[in-house]
């Protein structure tokens, strides 16, 4: 049913809450699972120059080594959680708008289901 599932994720404890579902999900189906982290480009626009940015946009962090921290740690915490139950988990960091990378991103790997939290404050 499911043959590859993608989990977004930020790290947060709302995203870490959605990776044992889809790790389930991965077990139940021997799905292979992805690991997509976004830097938001428009939330650290205003601080960053133009041509940083564009470094962002083409995953290319060079010294914005704490950037790079935290996206290899959020993807890292969903590929060890994977490890620990026997799935292997492909991690992909990005720079862009996540609504339209995460979508970009499932289209280009064929992904099947996409697996993400949620705050439950808007009907999504």
């Amino acid at each position: 049913m499911y043959e590859r599932i993608l989990i977004p994720t930020d790290g947060s404890d709302v995203a870490e809450a959605a990776v044992d579902h889809a790790l389930d999900l991965a077990e139940k189906y021997d799905a292979e699972v992805h690991a997509l982290y976004v830097v938001d480009i428009d939330s650290v626009n205003l601080s960053l120059g133009t041509e940083q940015v564009d470094r962002l946009r083409q995953g290319r962090f060079g010294e914005m080594e704490e950037l790079k921290e935290r996206a290899d740690e959020a993807t890292g915490t969903v590929a060890e959680r994977g490890e620990e139950r026997g799935i292997e988990v492909v991690e992909h960091i990005s720079g862009g708008r996540p609504h339209k990378l995460i979508g970009e991103y499932a289209e280009d790997h064929d992904v099947d289901l996409i697996v993400m939290g949620s705050h439950g404050r808007a009907g999504v």
